[in-house]
């Protein structure tokens, strides 16, 4: 309801009803001054009253009962409206949309068709303004301009319950608009995160330098599950997880691993950023509170006609963006004070919520981040190879020349750049050989798998201290 329509009426000799009452009460205080007036009762008073009411004067209240007495259907006091005035057509209308809201345009149009002799000739620019104003509303106007996504800005949307914790999750790719250096290129990594709708809690978080995909998912949703340090303390299982149609999140692979975790997926439909506003306003709030103070943030207003980055900028390196998005994070969760919480951090919201929470042990997820690509490998004297590295594990001694499948892993991998082993994935191997070499009876001693076929997913071994040699 307009502000307008609720101040009182201080027309005339003083009205106190406010507009809206105005307009619905006029009509029945004419017809029942009509029908004092057919049976003789009528009195200047009467009139007089009803004017002081409505805040007009006595002169107007008579012309009103002289209008009702030619036409009882007309609302009394107002304009009737001038039928030879010009209004926009369906045709118009389709020319708003074709020149995206260009009044000029649409009225170069009109003229150029009635030179053809395919119309009338159009009114005036400032008269089709007029009409265009008048009978296209504001998001009308919009989205006839800007399409669906302007015409959205005008109208109204309903705001879903908040709920318990862990009821529902959103789930989101944002590319971040910095610039980062990884291995000597500038780069915009990419940020993959769960939010709690509840509690505006960031359950977990994983940020890639390349484009996201199905193992970045991945690695998001084991972070946000696990409880355990370095995760948590949020955590624990969702009922549900709104995502958008992307291909990595619509893959076999995380349709797989939502499953084995019975939670169900809502997928949204195509260009529906409202449907889940959650991590929505978390990709906003992340570039305004955190990346635009950033060296080498994209979008930063510069001097010029050119929007160009200085050549002496520097920029940050991958690892040193992740740390800082990680703590910003952190701050989000314990010290940032969002309205809707109360004064009260989301971290703490969530804790505060009495809502049990469905938790799964890491012993469980050793394997969550794996994927086996079906391919059977021979364990040779230098481990396992794949994609151009050698992967070794205390329980491939004994094994050489026998095949195993491969559970591949793209962050782990990223993560093990490195020629030279841990010293505790070195120090269990040699332990592993040495124990084996001590062995009174080898073939009596546990060999581990010789099945040709077996995947090294089943050891957990593999995971922890598999190492590029």
């Amino acid at each position: 309801m307009d502000e307008d329509e609720l101040q009182p009426v201080v027309v005339g000799s003083g009205g106190v009803l406010p507009g809206v009452s105005v307009r619905a009460l006029r009509g029945p205080a004419v017809r029942r001054l009509l029908a004092l007036r057919r049976e003789g009762k009528l009195t200047t008073q009467h009139v007089r009253t009803v004017g002081e009411t409505f805040g007009v004067r006595e002169r107007a209240v008579w012309r009103w009962l002289a209008a009702a007495e030619e036409d009882e259907s007309a609302v009394p006091g107002e304009v009737t409206r001038y039928y030879g005035r010009f209004t926009v057509t369906p045709d118009v209308r389709a020319l708003l949309g074709l020149w995206k809201g260009n009044v000029a345009a649409v009225h170069r149009e009109l003229t150029a068709r009635a030179a053809r002799g395919e119309g009338d000739l159009p009114p005036s620019v400032q008269t089709l303004h007029r009409a265009i104003r008048r009978d296209l509303s504001a998001g009308e106007r919009a989205g006839l301009a800007g399409g669906e996504r302007g015409a959205r800005k005008h109208d109204v949307f309903l705001a879903r319950p908040r709920g318990w914790r862990n009821r529902v999750w959103e789930a989101d790719h944002v590319q971040a608009p910095v610039l980062v250096e990884v291995e000597g290129v500038a780069r915009r990594p990419w940020v993959t995160w769960f939010v709690d709708c509840a509690t505006n809690t960031v359950m977990g978080v994983a940020v890639t330098p390349g484009s996201p995909s199905r193992e970045s998912v991945l690695a998001a949703l084991r972070s946000a599950v696990l409880r355990e340090e370095p995760f948590g303390p949020q955590g624990g299982l969702p009922e549900k997880v709104r995502v958008d149609r992307g291909k990595d999140f619509l893959s076999r692979t995380v349709a797989a691993a939502f499953g084995a975790l019975v939670v169900e997926v809502e997928d949204l439909p195509a260009y529906t950023p409202h449907l889940k506003g959650t991590v929505e306003g978390l990709n906003r709030a992340v570039e305004s509170m955190f990346l635009a103070a950033l060296p080498g943030y994209v979008r930063q207003p510069r001097p010029g006609r050119r929007p160009g980055r200085p050549k002496d900028e520097g920029l940050l390196d991958f690892e040193d963006f992740t740390a800082r998005l990680l703590g910003w994070v952190e701050w989000w969760n314990t010290c940032h004070l969002p309205q809707p919480l109360d004064g009260k951090s989301p971290l703490q919201a969530w804790e505060a919520d009495p809502t049990p929470v469905r938790e799964v042990s890491p012993d469980e997820l050793w394997t969550f981040t794996l994927e086996d690509d079906g391919r059977i490998r021979v364990v040779s004297t230098r481990g396992v190879r794949f994609r151009r590295r050698d992967y070794v594990g205390p329980w491939m001694t004994g094994l050489a020349g026998t095949g195993c499948g491969c559970g591949s892993c793209r962050t782990t991998i990223t993560a093990s750049r490195s020629s030279t082993p841990r010293p505790a994935a070195t120090w269990d191997l040699r332990l592993s050989r040495t124990r084996r070499a001590r062995s009174r009876s080898p073939r009596s001693a546990p060999r581990g798998p010789r099945a040709v076929g077996v995947c090294a997913r089943t050891s957990p071994q593999l995971s922890a201290s598999a190492m590029p040699r």
